[in-house]
């Protein structure tokens, strides 16, 4: 639950960031988002050591498939596009492959 409750985490600091980041310099938004999203850009790299597993490569690899899975929440939830089948198809197969990578060493 730790390690879940760490990726979320990480991943809502990650995509924020980089949204608010793409808000102030591609729709024209004050300069300041861009400074929140450099903030939670950074907060992202933090969370992430948060993690108990020894491997900074395996837990970006895990990461890599929660990002994809939380980026189509937030298309869906924030740009309100919602994912297709074929989204959610390729985000099981990113969810199975993060189990690949952590279930046998938690």
């Amino acid at each position: 639950m730790r390690a879940t409750a760490l990726f979320v985490l990480a991943g809502i600091a990650e995509i924020g960031g980089g949204y608010l980041i793409w808000q102030w310099l591609r729709e024209g938004r004050p300069g300041w988002y861009g400074l929140l999203g450099g903030i939670a850009l950074v907060l992202y790299g933090v969370v992430a050591t948060w993690q108990l597993f020894p491997s900074f490569g395996r837990v970006y690899a895990a990461y890599g498939g929660v990002f994809i899975v939380l980026s189509l929440l937030w298309g869906w939830l924030v740009d309100k596009k919602a994912p297709d089948s074929f989204d959610w198809a390729g985000a099981f197969i990113c969810l199975l492959g993060v189990a690949v990578i952590l279930w046998p060493r938690s």
